[in-house]
């Protein structure tokens, strides 16, 4: 199999040069052989990790859990019960997240209802209720 130049690697895994250089100094990815010119030269399983990282962001595992995930891989007497442990804290956190996200939604929504477009600015109430906000965290801090 011939070596692949980190410009090969980054166009078949669909990422930059710079996100791999970035994944190699965070330990994602090894360090890769280096040519008699000094030039990197990567396998196909390099490849492989990156898709594999690149598909774990996608589900909206950081680079911490990811490297998790990736020792889990190779670690002996690892189950997959080990792996699907990680998968539902994983979905229980996107869980807090979307319930975080419809309040902050049906908050807003409820001040733009209650905005009379013809009002001037000064009478906003999605800049008072702010300004609520700012000084009530203003007094407790």
């Amino acid at each position: 199999m011939k070596p692949l130049s980190i410009g090969q690697v980054a166009q078949r895994a669909g990422i930059s040069v710079e996100t791999i250089r970035y994944y190699e100094k965070q330990g994602l990815l090894a360090k890769p052989r280096r040519s008699a010119a000094g030039y990197r030269q990567y396998s196909d399983d390099a490849v492989r990790r990156l898709r594999f990282i690149q598909r774990a962001k996608d589900l909206g595992f950081t680079l911490r859990e990811i490297r998790e995930l990736l020792v889990l891989r190779t670690e002996p007497g690892v189950s997959c019960a080990d792996v699907r442990k990680q998968a539902m804290d994983k979905i229980t956190g996107i869980e807090r997240k979307v319930r975080r996200l419809t309040q902050m939604r049906d908050a807003l929504r409820t001040l733009a209802d209650e905005c009379d477009t013809d009002a001037p600015v000064s009478k906003c109430p999605i800049l008072e209720a702010l300004e609520r906000e700012e000084e009530r965290q203003g007094d407790t801090g």
